[in-house]
């Protein structure tokens, strides 16, 4: 069996390559791991909580409806950073393809944290769609406006990616993009040829051509390649020394040297999505090389 589900989480295998899997948290039903050909694609805290106590630090979780916290908007100003799909249980809804194995998740009001939901009393049903291919993962997000008024909501994959040095890393062709600086607050066009770390970074990038792959490099040698389906930020993100160390299900403390946050979204505004209807994005993350020059800014 390609499937295996148990209390707590969902294991994929891929049928023509065992040790090519995801794993899926049924908590945020967050993926805490991707192994392709066994190398594991993803970072994950050692610290991480994996018994429903808190929100994963690490892998993919879910960020709904609010991106960081909210001050302007009345009902999302009540919820806590990020929203709350990512510490609500979802619903496993099994299995709707053998070839790549495809699974489903939902989460509605009736079954998402109930302390959460009553702060944003609005009526939905999200669907995650995860698909494992032979060298990528697709995740998917359909939302539906279930309410009776308008609904305006984030959405992020926050992806943690595993990488081996990050002061050997670069994310590369968001040159030329408009980006916002959340620790300078400020907001400039990038014309550096790629991102580089040495020091915390966090940074939205904002209406990213949809054509654009965003890639992570180590060494001068692809790692990860970002692909954006309806997601038109991405949000690149290192916690670097101190906030390593201010963070307690943040571990090893020097874990930050192993991770690059490359996260898909839609944050630089909101997605406004009138009754009864819906609202779909995803990412699909592969190791592909890019066969087109750096666009110039």
């Amino acid at each position: 069996m390609s499937i295996e589900e148990t209390d707590s989480q969902v294991v994929i295998t891929h049928p023509s390559n065992s040790n090519t899997s995801v794993t899926i948290l049924k908590y945020g039903a967050t993926v805490t791991s991707w192994k392709l050909n066994g190398e594991e694609q993803l970072w994950l805290s050692t610290a991480a909580k994996l018994d429903g106590s808190k929100p994963v630090r690490g892998g993919i979780p879910l960020v709904f409806p609010v991106f960081g916290k909210n001050q302007s908007d009345e009902l999302l100003s009540k919820l806590p950073q990020h929203g709350f799909a990512r510490n609500s249980t979802w619903e496993f809804l099994g299995q709707v393809k053998s070839n790549p194995p495809t699974v489903q998740f939902g989460l509605n009001p009736k079954i998402a944290n109930q302390e959460l939901v009553k702060l944003w009393p609005l009526d939905f049903n999200l669907i995650l769609t995860i698909e494992l291919g032979e060298d990528f993962l697709k995740t998917a997000i359909e939302v539906e406006n279930a309410s009776e008024e308008n609904m305006k909501f984030n959405w992020l994959f926050h992806t943690y990616l595993h990488i081996e040095d990050i002061e050997d890393t670069m994310v590369s062709n968001l040159v030329g993009m408009k980006v916002y600086d959340q620790l300078l607050k400020e907001s400039f066009i990038d014309k550096h040829p790629v991102v580089t770390f040495h020091q915390e970074t966090d940074s939205i990038y904002q209406n990213v051509d949809s054509d654009r792959l965003i890639q992570v490099v180590g060494k001068g040698k692809p790692l990860h390649t970002v692909k954006r389906e309806n997601l038109p930020d991405a949000v690149v993100w290192n916690p670097w020394v101190d906030k390593s160390a201010g963070m307690g299900d943040f571990e090893p403390k020097d874990g930050f040297k192993n991770m690059v946050c490359v996260e898909p979204g839609h944050v630089s505004d909101f997605v406004v999505l009138p009754p009864g209807q819906k609202w779909s994005a995803a990412q699909i993350l592969s190791k592909q090389e890019l066969n087109y020059q750096a666009i110039e800014p």
